[in-house]
């Protein structure tokens, strides 16, 4: 089973790409993919054709995924950061790198 240090609701920053320096919240983790979903980062417009719930259809704005190799964790103090894990009450936590804080 693949485990990502991202997690959904964790903020990154884009260190990587045309989004380069971007940050965001995470909505959404594509494991099977190695792909995350950033709020407001990698905006793409998408046709939809006219149905019952749309009848006028259009084009509508909605984030694409980005690769998980180019996004970095924010720490607390609003640096990037790697991450860690370590034992605390029995259980693996992530941890900060920069700051040693649990995240």
């Amino acid at each position: 089973m693949k485990k990502f240090k991202i997690r959904t609701g964790d903020t990154v920053r884009v260190i990587a790409g045309a989004h380069k320096g971007a940050e965001g919240k995470v909505s959404k983790v594509l494991l099977s993919k190695d792909r995350v979903i950033v709020e407001g980062v990698n905006m793409v417009s998408k046709h939809e054709k006219p149905s019952a719930t749309n009848p006028q259809g259009g084009i509508k704005e909605k984030e694409a995924s980005l690769h998980v190799s180019n996004l970095s964790l924010i720490d607390g103090n609003g640096k990037s950061t790697k991450v860690g894990f370590t034992t605390k009450d029995g259980k693996n936590v992530r941890v900060a790198k920069t700051t040693k804080e649990v995240i």
